[in-house]
């Protein structure tokens, strides 16, 4: 369990209600992760569900590439409910065995493809140094365009944030599975 109990629906205010309920719309019915600790307030929960669902959902980064992001997030910051959430969509995405089982025991994957090898190194070198290099900068920029860079740099930042409200508030798997190893 983790420190912020979730909200029932009788505790739960018309507004709190209205966003629990487009928020778990395209979650399988639930509230679960930040979402349920956001819900507390619910404004900045209607703002996290539609940045999150502009950059998930309407993003132009290619789903393989969009999960192998954050999971390196998840992997850098320890995001326990983060890398569960995301390494299923990964597999079903055509990200390979090897490289989230690289990624989660922080060991650097061998990739056959270009554009995930790109994201591996723009994600790794931008969590760890907090910043691009300009050699980075120029490989990312010529191979995603201004426009997805800006929107893949975007979701970098969000799944960032989501990182830090789960371990902030210790937002807990579902399972109590802890997929990541310390």
């Amino acid at each position: 369990m983790g420190r912020v109990p979730d909200l029932q629906q009788h505790e739960m205010s018309d507004f709190q209600k209205q966003v629990a309920q487009e928020i778990a719309g395209p979650r399988d019915g639930t509230v679960r992760g930040p979402f349920a600790i956001w819900l507390r307030t619910p404004e900045i929960a209607d703002k996290a569900n539609q940045l999150g669902n502009q950059l998930r959902r309407e993003g132009k980064l290619e789903t393989r590439l969009f999960e192998l992001m954050v999971l390196v997030i998840a992997r850098h910051w320890g995001a326990q409910y983060e890398w569960w959430v995301h390494e299923k969509h990964a597999r079903t995405h055509g990200l390979s065995h090897e490289v989230i089982e690289a990624i989660r025991h922080r060991r650097t994957p061998t990739f056959e493809k270009a554009d995930e090898q790109l994201i591996y190194d723009m994600t790794s070198e931008l969590v760890e140094s907090r910043k691009l290099s300009d050699a980075t900068y120029q490989r990312a920029l010529k191979a995603l365009g201004l426009e997805l860079l800006i929107e893949t740099i975007s979701s970098t930042g969000f799944y960032t944030m989501v990182a830090m409200m789960l371990n902030a508030f210790d937002g807990p798997v579902p399972t109590g599975e802890r997929p990541l190893p310390e």
